[in-house]
């Protein structure tokens, strides 16, 4: 085996296995789970490892090389017009080709498939080319954080109150596993040809702005739509009795995603090809080894997204909607944020952020340091989620102060920790939480008999939101400790009282 594949999937075993342990121990010792149930979950399970190994390997060969020369050759253009233009299209065909977002379109009834996924991907474009022009403008990225987060809030006041989740939800759903790399690779090379000293943390914020352009268009879509019976089609779980079923249910569905993963990488190749044509940045060996790459980028999404999809889901169901019948169902709120907690590092995206910010950052901001930051924000929203399932209190009364206070660390944290902290909100929710998370809410809510619509969606949005609060929690932490270190190392320099006087009368 390659030894780089093999070290991959030791990481997404290594990422996997918890969650999967939890599963199995809630499963022996709280709520029993149906024979067919958990041999679907363990067969996703080992299809997410090796899926997410694939995966890693092929972004970083692939994706990754790609992304960064193209944000490499727009960063040189002087004609800011064909740059803006490009940067337009090419968020419209990353967002489209994005599985969960596809996902999300099928479950809101009340507007047209294709009017939300165009919405959605005009909103990704729009803010795309707003993230190029503030990185080549140099404009701080907390002031337009902050400018566009209020007219969210302002819009917000106008929409329908069921459609305020697909709003917010819309902005998690967009920055999966294909969007994140090439983004990610896109900023990177924009950024990197600047060569001052806020080149390094304007690498990071254009998943941010990317997040909030789906937002606001969907708002503005409610406004425009007014569509009052909104409502999520909640998608029909197969029971299944024997492992022969199980494995008959994978291999039944493994042709959809074959089809779907060609669906989404279809466009960004093509797109990628004419790049090539028109600038031949890439030179033949290197195209054979992202060739190589997309084959591996290929079959890790169709393992991952058929795991996901048909193991985890059921299981997400079923647990969640168990653990509310008991008599001390407050329970689900604990063990939502030890199943929070574990399950982020299970978000292919993740791996790939976490990597990219201690590259930049020279190993300042470590893989470790990241993934505890965002296991704590991923453990709260759970914990916050399976409270509002609980009560049915409004997502706007967590999102609203969430945001703000996110909002006022930006303005004291180093711009390199807010930059990575909003990136981090989009890519902690993907298609995990998705596909887990959400069915696990849902089937909370269900037994507990509440409003699916309002008390259980807005997971994808509350999973969105707090790690902008840790990672900035983190950076404030870095900031102090490292203004301590400066001042202890300046009065270590500086000579005592006794010094001083020895050295005076010397003089004199």
């Amino acid at each position: 085996m390659n030894q780089n594949l093999k070290e991959k999937i030791m990481e997404s075993l290594s990422s996997v296995l918890p969650i999967t342990a939890i599963v199995i121990l809630l499963g022996m010792f709280l709520v029993p789970m149906p024979a067919g149930t958990l041999i679907m979950f363990l067969i996703g399970a080992l299809m997410l490892i090796v899926g997410m190994g694939l995966f890693s390997l092929g972004v970083d060969i692939s994706m990754m090389p790609m992304g960064d020369g193209i944000g490499e050759k727009m960063s040189q253009s002087k004609r800011m017009w064909w740059v803006a233009i490009v940067c337009f299209v090419i968020g419209i065909i990353i967002t489209i080709a994005e599985p969960d977002l596809q996902v999300l379109a099928n479950q809101v009834t009340a507007v047209p498939n294709m009017t939300l996924i165009l919405t959605v991907a005009a909103g990704v474009g729009a803010f795309l080319v707003l993230s190029f022009l503030r990185t080549i403008l140099k404009i701080p990225l907390h002031f337009v954080l902050l400018t566009f987060y209020v007219a969210v809030f302002v819009l917000a006041f106008f929409v329908p109150d069921n459609f305020i989740s697909v709003a917010f939800d819309s902005g998690g759903v967009t920055t999966g596993p294909i969007t994140v790399p090439f983004i990610m690779a896109l900023g990177i090379g924009l950024a990197s040809l600047r060569g001052d000293s806020h080149s390094e943390e304007d690498s990071f914020g254009l998943i941010a702005l990317c997040s909030i352009g789906p937002i606001l268009a969907v708002l503005i879509l409610g406004i425009c739509f007014r569509p009052e019976d909104s409502a999520y089609a909640a998608s029909e779980l197969l029971q299944v009795e024997t492992t022969q079923d199980a494995w008959w249910q994978f291999l039944h569905e493994v042709p959809e995603y074959l089809k779907e993963v060609a669906t989404a990488l279809a466009p960004i190749m093509g797109f990628f090809l004419l790049f090539q044509l028109f600038t031949r940045k890439f030179r033949k060996r290197q195209l054979v080894q992202m060739a190589m790459g997309i084959v591996y980028t290929y079959a890790g999404l169709v393992l991952f997204l058929t795991g996901v999809n048909v193991g985890f889901m059921p299981a997400g169901q079923y647990i969640g909607q168990e653990l509310a019948k008991l008599p001390f169902n407050w329970i689900i709120i604990p063990i939502g944020m030890i199943v929070g907690y574990f399950i982020v590092k299970a978000e292919p995206a993740v791996h790939v952020l976490n990597k990219q910010v201690e590259e930049i950052t020279g190993g300042t901001i470590s893989q470790k340091a990241m993934f505890r930051s965002l296991s704590m924000g991923v453990a709260v929203s759970l914990g916050l989620a399976m409270v509002r399932v609980l009560t049915g209190i409004s997502l706007l009364w967590f999102v609203l102060p969430g945001y703000a206070l996110a909002l006022g660390l930006s303005f004291v944290v180093p711009r390199i920790f807010s930059a990575i902290a909003f990136d981090s909100g989009g890519v902690a929710s993907g298609p995990m939480t998705a596909t887990f998370l959400l069915p696990f809410a849902m089937g909370a809510c269900q037994a507990l008999g509440g409003n699916i619509l309002t008390d259980a969606f807005g997971v994808v949005a509350m999973v969105a939101m707090t790690p902008l609060i840790t990672i900035q929690l983190l950076g404030l932490s870095y900031k102090i400790k490292t203004r301590g270190a400066e001042e202890t190392r300046d009065h270590a320099l500086l000579p005592d009282d006794d010094e001083i006087v020895d050295y005076e009368e010397g003089v004199a």
